[in-house]
């Protein structure tokens, strides 16, 4: 039986509210107050919340930003009872995060199918939820063991080798194998916390109220240098100095820099990785129709289409056939984060001659 809180300081309403629903075969709580009707929101968890606007003690906008604040509340859907219905009022309640508005007076069939929505919509989404965490648990099953081995391998067999020449007292071989050791760790660790961070990222795609206030946050960032920092570290770190070729606009974007630097890290990253020494990588930005645009273009080996339309579901791209690892999570790390903040990353790719990975960010006011 789903569970229907109805906060209304009008007893008459609350008491007309509450029989409806239990003809209705609902289970309804109810609060003559917003203070009460906050308290026993957090208590009993309910299905919906019904909340008029004029209250005493707490009105119901400082009832669903209290809701929308805890990380237990912040998802129930909330639905207005109020007999203010202008404009002005309903933005202010869905800038909140209001899911409904009714407006007084109302039919019980008009309640009963607010309520009947709410739940549907709200059980598409859990499905989807639990249809995402699905699929994320999968490709990580899948993936992890593949990935950890060639670094757990590295570590391992250099170990051995390491403990030969100890006996062998060869120390510059021994020097060598630690320099090993300590890379195929750094890549180990490496790997760990991309998973970690293609796992957070899921999990915050699945829940909307996170996304639309992540997007409403406060974070900026000038990418220009940020690009400039991350591009020259890594051309240096692949003795690509004289590949690299940048041409930047700047502005101020509506991301945070540290979530923005670890996105270009990955899409610079991949551009060295899988493109021969030689090749130009060229780095370009534009902006344009209230969006920042970059442009990477490389002259590597490339993706196929199919490939393409795997970024963003996490895959390895054909680590048999190529030296280096990783592609496959590094693009969609890049791609969730971007789109999480109102962007797109988007790839365009000619096997064998050439792929530009264009990504867009939306332009903060200044």
């Amino acid at each position: 039986m789903k569970k229907i809180l109805v906060i209304e300081d009008d007893p008459y309403v609350r008491d007309n509210i509450q029989d409806v629903l239990s003809l209705e075969d609902f289970c309804t709580i109810t609060a003559a107050n917003g203070r009460e009707g906050l308290s026993l929101a957090r208590e009993e968890h309910p299905d919906v919340i019904i909340c008029d606007v004029m209250m005493p003690e707490m009105n119901g906008y400082e009832v669903l930003m209290a809701l929308r604040q805890d990380l237990e509340t912040e998802a129930i859907p909330f639905i207005f009872l109020t007999a203010k219905a202008n404009k002005d009022d309903l933005r202010q309640g869905m800038t909140l995060g209001a899911d409904d508005y009714l407006t007084k007076p109302f039919t019980p069939a008009e309640l009963r199918q607010a309520i009947i929505t709410r739940l549907q919509k709200q059980a598409h989404v859990q499905q989807q939820t639990q249809r995402q965490l699905g699929e994320l648990r999968q490709n990580i099953a899948h993936s992890l063991p593949h990935e950890l081995n060639t670094p757990l391998v590295g570590i391992i067999n250099g170990a051995k080798l390491l403990r030969y020449c100890y006996d062998s007292n060869d120390q510059a071989e021994a020097l060598e194998l630690l320099d090993c050791i300590e890379r195929s760790g750094r890549r180990l660790h490496e790997l760990i916390q991309n998973f970690i961070t293609y796992a957070d990222l899921e999990l915050l795609a699945s829940k909307p109220q996170e996304v639309i206030a992540l997007q409403e946050e406060e974070a900026r960032c000038f990418p220009m240098g940020v690009i400039k920092k991350v591009a020259t570290h890594t051309a240096e770190h692949y003795q690509r100095q004289a590949d690299l070729n940048l041409d930047l606009q700047d502005a101020l974007v509506k991301i945070s820099e540290a979530r923005f630097k670890k996105a270009i890290e990955e899409i610079i990253d991949n551009a060295f990785k899988f493109s021969p020494a030689g090749s130009g990588v060229r780095i370009t930005s534009t902006l344009k129709e209230g969006f920042f645009h970059l442009f990477v273009i490389d002259k590597g080996r490339g993706l196929t289409a199919e490939q393409i339309a795997k970024v963003g579901a996490y895959m390895q791209f054909q680590r048999k056939l190529y030296e280096q690892q990783g592609a496959g999570l590094g693009l969609t790390i890049a791609k969730r984060t971007i789109e999480l903040y109102g962007g797109e990353l988007a790839i365009e790719s000619f096997p064998g001659r050439q792929t530009i990975v264009r990504m867009t960010v939306p332009l903060a006011r200044q």
